[in-house]
C-alpha cells in the first residue's frame, strides 16, 4: 500500500513539473522585429498567440494596420490588434519544446506549421515551415515583456 501511494504521488509531482514546463510559454512577448506584442496564454488545453499591442509608428490615420494581405478578401479590413497569430501548440515534453501548432505571418498573409522551443526565460524561438519539413522555413526570436 505504501509503495502505491509513493508511486502515486511521484507520478502527480511529476505531471506538475511537466505541465509547469509547458506554460513557460504563456507571458506577454515582442515579435523580433519590436514591432507587436503577442500574449500567448493557453485555451481549451492549447496554448495560442494573440496581437495585443504595436508600436503607433505602425498605425495609419490614428488606425492600427489592417489585416492587408490575407488571402481572404472579406478578412482584409479586420485589426491586426486582438488578431490570433499562433494557434493549436502542445507541449512535448521529451523535446522540450511546443510543437503542431500554425502561425500567421499577417506581412504575407500565408499560415505556417510552425513549433517553438524556449532557449532561456525571456528568449522564444519559433520556426515556421511547408509541407511537413521542418528544415524548411523561417525562424523568429521573441522576447519576453511586460504589456
Amino acid at each position: 500500500m505504501k509503495k502505491t501511494a509513493l508511486l502515486f504521488l511521484l507520478c502527480l509531482f511529476t505531471l506538475a513539473g511537466i505541465a509547469q514546463q509547458a506554460d513557460k510559454i504563456t507571458g506577454i512577448w515582442w515579435n523580433d522585429e519590436k514591432t507587436s506584442k503577442i500574449k500567448v496564454e493557453k485555451k481549451d488545453g492549447k496554448y495560442i498567440g494573440t496581437i495585443v499591442f504595436m508600436i503607433p509608428e505602425k498605425y495609419k490615420n490614428g488606425q492600427p494596420p489592417k489585416d492587408d494581405n490575407n488571402p481572404d478578401e472579406s478578412l482584409r479590413s479586420r485589426s491586426l490588434i486582438g488578431l490570433q497569430i499562433l494557434q493549436d501548440f502542445d507541449y512535448d515534453a521529451n523535446k522540450k519544446e511546443w510543437k503542431n501548432g500554425k502561425i500567421y505571418d499577417p506581412k504575407s498573409g500565408n499560415t505556417y506549421d510552425c513549433y517553438a522551443w524556449m532557449e532561456s526565460d525571456d528568449l522564444l524561438k519559433l520556426k515556421g515551415f511547408v509541407v511537413g519539413i521542418r528544415w524548411l522555413g523561417r525562424s523568429s526570436e521573441w522576447y519576453r515583456t511586460d504589456l
